[in-house]
Order: structure tokens, then sequence, then C-alpha cells
């Protein structure tokens, strides 16, 4: 596999990489099943795995899943969630996190640690002042660092133009940004991407499959259901399938080429949750960047509708029974 620079932490990591949520519960595959998927991924030559706190019980499905495995590889997880009630300006809570997480996962140290969803202070408050991003994260983050207990830092979120002036402190090394840097959403190009290439900061794409909205088609609802579609969303989904007829490439290969032809970007994170999903992952990537002529049809799809509608759900909720805010079947 490709490997590429992680930034300034100068790590060479994989183009994919592991994420841990769906080999959790979440997954619905089993432990086991989990745990093959997790050693598959190291033999095919992916060497980034990432977790957090918040998911489900990832981080002592992969404590188990890693032990004893031979094949070296990079570990990240994150603050947040824990413990409950969890208070992000308390050290000792920030302390307790990441020592559970060590827990878990079997580990005396990990390569970075992401403050978890640091844009939104609905989700946590991490900041004493949201000028200069100040907080007593910061001083823990310096401490660990210099206990030797994790190597980088990280900022992992999914509001781009929240996240940008964070990344502007130079303080951090990593950015994993998620649902937005995909071939329907790209806000990340104008300012994760961007302000990332300035700091000279590694970065991680996660949900390049949009939680499952390009895993797969959805003829159907795409062409006669799905009522919440904007006709701009559905003229653009119409328009991806055609061009999935005429080159015949699968829609979650198409996906993760996509992000990885842009060389700012480091790495990409599969959602795999067995050896089979992660062997045809491994077998996209792998065929490398996408040719010009495909990135220029995909720019003119997205050009289609290149915001997010208002009342679009975060995640397209096909097959989900989903008719519009109030309505769930």
């Amino acid at each position: 596999m490709e490997r590429r620079r992680l930034g300034r932490t100068g790590l060479e990591v994989g183009a994919l990489g592991l994420g841990g949520l769906f080999v959790s519960r979440v997954g619905g595959k089993g432990r086991d099943e989990a745990r093959d998927a997790i050693h598959r991924a190291l033999e095919l030559g992916v060497n980034y795995v990432d977790t957090a706190p918040t998911y489900a019980d990832s981080e002592e499905v992969l404590g188990i899943g890693l032990e004893g495995v031979e094949h070296p590889y990079y570990l990240s997880t994150k603050l947040g969630g824990r413990p409950s009630p969890f208070d992000p300006k308390n050290k000792h809570h920030l302390r307790a996190s990441i020592e559970e997480s060590l827990r878990l996962l079997k580990r005396d140290t990990v390569d970075i640690l992401f403050v978890h969803e640091p844009e939104r202070p609905g989700q946590y408050d991490w900041w004493d002042e949201w000028e200069t991003f100040s907080g007593p994260v910061n001083d823990v983050l310096d401490e660990l660092k210099e206990d030797g207990i994790i190597r980088y830092t990280g900022l992992g979120g999914t509001t781009a133009y929240a996240m940008a002036p964070i990344m502007a402190t130079g303080r951090f090394d990593v950015v994993l940004t998620a649902f937005n840097y995909s071939l329907l959403w790209r806000e990340a190009e104008h300012v994760i991407l961007p302000e990332a290439k300035r700091q000279d900061m590694g970065v991680l794409v996660g949900s390049p499959l949009h939680q499952g909205a390009l895993a797969r088609r959805f003829d159907d609802e795409v062409n006669n259901g799905a009522n919440w579609l904007t006709p701009q969303r559905r003229a653009q989904l119409k328009a991806l399938y055609k061009l999935l007829d005429d080159t015949g490439i699968p829609l979650p290969e198409l996906c993760l080429r996509w992000v990885i032809s842009n060389p700012v970007v480091s790495l990409t994170l599969m959602g795999a949750r067995s050896v089979e999903e992660v062997e045809q992952n491994v077998a996209s990537v792998n065929k490398g960047a996408l040719p010009s002529d495909i990135l220029a049809r995909l720019d003119e799809i997205y050009a289609m509708l290149p915001y997010r509608p208002f009342d679009e759900p975060a995640v397209l909720p096909f097959s989900r029974g989903y008719r519009g805010p109030g309505h769930v079947r």
C-alpha cells in the first residue's frame, strides 16, 4: 500500500486506515469477526488505527484484537465523554479519560491523542476562551507529551469552518475531519485542507462513504421515493449513478480513490466491519488516484449542488423510513 507522510509528525502511514467505530458492537458482527477484520487489515498493509471512548466498546475490542500482533501500526484515540459526567475543563477527568483508554487498549502509550469535537461547545465546552482556544486540555496534552504517554496531538471534528481557527493556533499536529470531504460534500477543501497545508498538519478523512449514503446505490429511492431529497440532490445522485454506469467503477471504490487523489490528504479511514469489506477497500485504494477525466466529471457533478440544503439530513437516511423532520416511520 502507498505510504504517505502524516504532516509534521513525519510518520509514514498507509493511504487507508482503519476506523474503529464499526469494529465495535455498532458494527453488529461480533468480536471474533472484528478481530479477524483488524488482523486482515494489518496483513494487507494498513498501519493506522483510530478509535475513541465514545465509539461504543471499540477501544476494548481493539485492545483484544491488537494484542500480540506483529505487524507495525500507529494507534490514535480521543479525549471526551468519559468519565460520566464528563467535564472537559477538569484536569482529573482528562487524565482519567486517557488512563481508561490505555487500560482498554492494553497499552502504555498511544501515538496520537485527539481532542474530540473541539469546535462544538454543545458537545464539549473545551475552551476557556474561544478567541485563543486556551484551556486546561492544552496543559494536559503538554504534560502527556512530556511524560511520553502520547507522541502527537490532534483535532477530531466535523464542522469545517469552526475547526479551521483552532487549527490555525499551530498547537496540534494532525486533524481528523469527518462528513465534509467526500464526492458530494466538500466543505473541508475550502478551509480545513488549506489550513492543514499551512500548518503542515497530517490530514485524516473520516466517513468517505458518508455513513453509508455513498456505500452503495439507492436507485429506487433516488428515482421514485425519498421525498426528503431536494430536486438538486436527486439530479446530482442520478448523474453520479450515470457515471458509475459509464465507468464500471463501484461506488465505494470511486469514493475512496477520489479522497486519496488529493495529495494533501494523508489517509482516509474505512469503516470496515468484516474481512470481506477490508479486502475490498484495500483493493480499491491500491488502484491509486482516479484518472483526470473522471475527476473532472466528478467536479461537474459536485458543482450541481456545491452546498448542503438547509433541511437536508446530515447523513442521507436511505432505507431508514425517513420522510422529513418529524416524520420517521
